[in-house]
């Protein structure tokens, strides 16, 4: 009797798993632990960011390594959603959009952790520029590769200030359902009308130090973000991007040619800059989130990461699909805990 109830009670707590590369700083699996996804193993490359993860997260199995040589085959039939935000900079505009020609390009190893896990599920997320119509063929070439491993391909763009985040940041998202498994996925709705703007959801942060202006700030942001920058090691310090983007900013009362280290003094004259805390709170972070004392270093893996609000939305989704494909197994289950109740 214990043991059947001891099985019931599993039943009833479990988690799906998932396998993430190209980690960051944890926006992606963050948002896919709040949709009741279980990291099993996160890949990711640079020191910081596994640092970051490792801060925020201490229970989570980080693998610091390149993913070219993470092996995928001790995790075969283990695995329901393996994911990961692979490199942007080969479709972007920043990047000069070389796709596969760019060495940072990570889709080939994508796919091959397709083959050797063979997850249930499949997600990956990239820039807008990945639908572009010059990379028509190459992405054509990786629908294919996953249809011919067995996945049905969704694909959407994605804007997050349709999820509850203060920026457009626009991303292409890629799903795979393997085809032994009923496939009823859909991607979320967007509701734009539940985000909030730029001024209410950093407000109190800009009135920390008791900045008089706060109020005519807020007012002036009372609009949704353009998508924030993270750069790269190579190019100088923080700031939220090309003239075009400042220019966007400044329309909102912010100056985009740095980041500040605190809140406006009270006294404060002109137009304030963001913070650290202030950028993530507005890719969708909770304020426990830490990035790290170094400014650069935590402005360059914010503006990187993928929003958790919206990797959490899909996450969902996500789950709904494993959880119909579980229906037969839980129908024996829930007949076999109303025996024991």
């Amino acid at each position: 009797m214990f043991s059947n109830f001891a099985h019931c009670l599993q039943y009833i707590l479990m988690a799906y798993t998932s396998l993430e590369i190209c980690a960051g700083a944890g926006g992606q699996a963050l948002g896919l632990e709040m949709a009741g996804f279980d990291h099993v193993v996160l890949v990711e490359y640079e020191k910081e960011y596994c640092e970051c993860l490792r801060l925020n997260r201490p229970r989570w199995n980080v693998q610091c390594m390149d993913v070219r040589q993470f092996d995928g085959k001790p995790y075969r039939g283990r695995i329901d959603l393996l994911a990961g935000g692979v490199p942007c900079p080969p479709f972007s505009v920043a990047g000069k959009q070389l796709g596969p020609d760019d060495e940072r390009d990570l889709f080939p190893q994508m796919l091959r952790l397709v083959e050797e896990v063979e997850p249930k599920t499949v997600m990956i997320e990239n820039v807008r520029g990945f639908l572009g119509k010059q990379f028509d063929t190459y992405r054509a070439s990786i629908i294919a590769r996953l249809n011919r491993l067995g996945y049905n391909v969704h694909l959407r763009l994605l804007n997050a200030s349709d999820y509850g985040v203060p920026q457009l940041r626009p991303r292409a998202v890629v799903i795979g359902v393997r085809t032994d498994i009923y496939d009823s996925f859909t991607f979320p709705q967007p509701h734009p009308e539940q985000t909030v703007t730029v001024g209410e959801a950093i407000g109190d942060l800009m009135a920390a130090n008791g900045w008089r202006n706060v109020g005519r700030w807020q007012t002036q942001a009372n609009r949704v973000a353009p998508t924030l920058v993270g750069g790269s090691k190579k190019h100088g310090g923080p700031d939220l991007g090309p003239t075009r983007a400042r220019e966007a900013w400044a329309e909102m009362g912010i100056d985009g040619r740095g980041i500040a280290n605190e809140a406006p003094a009270v006294d404060f004259d002109g137009m304030p800059r963001l913070t650290p805390r202030m950028m993530a709170r507005l890719q969708g972070f909770p304020d426990q989130w830490h990035f790290g004392n170094r400014k650069t270093a935590a402005c360059r893996m914010i503006g990187n990461a993928f929003p958790p609000p919206v990797a959490k939305a899909v996450g969902q989704m996500i789950k709904q699909v494993l959880d119909y494909a579980d229906i037969d197994s839980r129908s024996t289950t829930e007949i076999s805990c109303r025996a024991v109740g």
